[in-house]
């Protein structure tokens, strides 16, 4: 569990300076929508969530205990905390205690001393090496050799398992009760198909726990190595209700992809759906420096063919950003005769319809050799994200054109602008970060936007920015589809970068005290338990 311990006045003022760019919000909800039973099932998973806590740590950076001990500084201990190690993840990853050399692209996933020609050398041989779920570790002779997590974290593995086991004990929903006890299994054997596909069955219950070792941005070297994380959420009904009918238009807006058809040519799984949920935990990666506000799961190619994704819209935590963060950035960099257009309506929409978006387009490349994520590689997380943030505008304008959403596009354009300021300053590290850096460079190419010189303010360009949409909308679409990898990372060399009038007027943020993200005040005494 995270969450700013040390009294700011405490540490250098290096390490207050990093502190600040976080802020606290606590992670609550109504307790009072849950049964007894549901209650009783809390405890168990914030236990298992934890072990997800000790998986990261290990997977990140290594011992824990040993790193925290070792650095005297308290501001900087509790900023390793945030960051799961002693790189900044909202500063380009760089060292921020001295004598830490440069972060690995593989983390601790593989041998820091490996090339990725001795990887792909290997990996041509033994195939296991780029699976989801292992470690790359030398052997005796110093050859590289893959060990499942399930073995490698068995004791973690063993106790979260043993908590979702406990958990179900008290599931009054037979739907949630049979994905807690085939995710347990699943920690433990390494399968994770069936309890995916069980997941994505759960239509009634009320909780909601995702656990295990699931994206895969912590690999920024090849992209193949899921992490550990959980998330422990409450659905919102009401609003759940509302959103429930977007997830069926997914065929209709697959069609209407300005790409041409061979590049549509995948129909989206029809039992798709579409929540919110107010988070009372996050764990492991989704906790690790900027916080999701959303998540789009399972990741796995089969059952998102069969069965489509779920789609999970975290409301408090969004509310949280758009009055901490984004309102004020708003305040700073859009002009003012376009500033009532900055809603949180809008912000949830283009989130929401980010996370529907990753379901649109296509998942296999288009000669069926591999998967889209197998043929990007280390570029396919960036890529995707950039999709999906692109395609979520998309999906807001083709809704009104067709009368199935209510609402001023023009409010979509400017939260979507503001949005880019928010998400860039999380660094061009992270798989977001790059693709928001991406978004940014091009629309600012196409005239999407323009920056006013004497006041230092951005406007939308409505036209224009539709054109931009349709276009980066086709290149990132094409780029899947036909798995160019080299195609890809030169594109991503020459967009995701920080051009310097961005960085200057993110710098203006910085001096305005504007928070970068948020820490989680979270647990049993969090929600009242």
């Amino acid at each position: 569990m995270i969450q700013i311990d040390v009294d700011m006045t405490e540490g250098s003022e290096f390490g207050r300076e990093l502190l600040s760019q976080y802020t606290s919000f606590r992670l609550t909800t109504d307790l009072s929508v849950l049964s007894e039973n549901e209650c009783r099932m809390l405890p168990h998973l914030f236990a298992a969530a934890d072990e997800m806590e000790s998986i990261f740590w290990k997977q990140a950076y290594g011992d824990r205990d040993e790193l925290l001990e070792s650095i005297d500084d308290p501001a900087l201990r509790e900023y390793a905390k945030i960051n799961y190690g002693p790189w900044d993840r909202i500063g380009g990853n760089a060292p921020f205690i001295d004598g830490i050399p440069d972060k690995p692209a593989g983390a601790n996933l593989y041998p820091r001393d490996m090339s990725r020609d001795e990887f792909e050398a290997a990996a041509a041989q033994n195939p296991s090496l780029a699976d989801l779920y292992t470690m790359v570790v030398r052997d005796a002779d110093e050859s590289l050799e893959a060990i499942p997590y399930h073995e490698v974290f068995a004791e973690e593995m063993q106790r979260a398992s043993e908590e979702l086991l406990a958990a179900a004990e008290f599931a009054d929903e037979p739907g949630l009760r049979n994905y807690l006890t085939l995710r347990a299994q699943a920690l433990v054997t390494g399968d994770y198909f069936e309890s995916d596909m069980a997941w994505m069955d759960m239509k009634d219950n009320r909780i909601e726990m995702v656990v295990g070792p699931i994206e895969t941005y912590e690999d920024a070297l090849f992209g193949y190595k899921a992490a550990a994380e959980a998330f422990v959420l409450i659905k919102d009904m009401s609003w759940s209700e509302r959103l429930s009918r977007y997830a069926q238009l997914l065929p209709m807006l697959q069609e209407g992809l300005p790409v041409p058809q061979e590049y549509k040519q995948e129909t989206p799984g029809t039992d798709s759906d579409l929540n919110a949920y107010d988070a009372i935990y996050h764990a492991g990666d989704t906790n690790a420096g900027s916080k999701t506000i959303a998540i789009n799961l399972p990741n796995d190619e089969q059952v998102q063919l069969a069965k489509g994704t779920r789609r999970l819209q975290l409301k408090n935590s969004m509310q949280a950003k758009f009055d901490k963060i984004l309102v004020p950035i708003s305040e700073v960099l859009i002009a003012e005769d376009q500033r009532e257009h900055v809603t949180f309506d809008a912000f949830f929409g283009n989130t929401m319809f980010h996370e529907v978006a990753h379901g649109l387009g296509i998942k296999n490349t288009l000669d069926g050799s591999t998967t889209v994520r197998g043929a990007l590689k280390e570029h396919a997380s960036a890529l995707e994200e950039g999709k999906a943030d692109i395609l979520g505008l998309y999906m807001v304008s083709a809704l009104m054109d067709a009368g199935e959403l209510d609402g001023d596009i023009r409010d979509n354009m400017v939260t979507f602008l503001a949005g880019i300021f928010r998400s860039v300053r999380f660094g061009a590290s992270s798989a977001h970060g790059r693709a928001n850096m991406i978004r940014f460079n091009y629309f600012l190419e196409m005239g999407a936007f323009s920056r006013d010189a004497e006041t230092g303010m951005y406007s939308a360009d409505y036209d224009k920015m539709i054109e931009a949409m349709n276009a980066l909308t086709e290149k990132i679409l094409r780029f899947q589809g036909d798995g160019d990898y080299e195609g890809v990372a030169a594109f991503v060399a020459d967009y995701a970068r920080v051009p310097q009038q961005l960085q200057a007027d993110l710098d203006r943020l910085a001096e305005e005290g504007i928070p970068v993200d948020i820490v989680f005040e979270q647990g049993l005494a969090a929600v009242g338990r």
